[in-house]
């Protein structure tokens, strides 16, 4: 990522709340997001959080896709809003069985028109 005017962190980014074992073994992340992710996520929270003020065009961009997520034009930009969505949206959740709780209008009683008269 030689050809960003955006700035290293200070130190690399870790979120051990969330993603305890690593962005990249958490399944939701790949080895060069994650990698993106330790070397400008420091930067990248902090410019969020403002913290530190945008020193250059890349940077202020950034802080106006936080506010405004559907101009996301970079690769830094897509990456820090997925991280975003994983670490502080809900956590979807899936369950083998797929059908809802029934209905209490539902009648579960014998149908009169299956049942044979004598």
């Amino acid at each position: 990522m030689s050809d960003t005017e955006f700035r290293h962190g200070k130190k690399r980014f870790y979120d051990n709340t969330k993603f305890p074992r690593g962005f990249a073994k958490s399944g939701d992340f790949t080895l060069a997001e994650e990698e993106i992710l330790t070397l400008y996520g420091d930067t990248m929270f902090g410019l969020e959080t403002g913290e530190l003020s945008p020193q250059n065009a890349e940077e202020k961009h950034f802080v106006k896709v936080i506010e405004n997520p559907g101009k996301a034009k970079t690769k830094l930009e897509r990456i820090w809003l997925k991280y975003i969505q994983l670490a502080r949206g809900r956590k979807r959740f899936h369950t083998l069985n797929g059908r809802t709780k029934p209905d209490a209008s539902e009648d579960y009683s014998e149908d009169s028109s299956l049942v044979e008269e004598d």
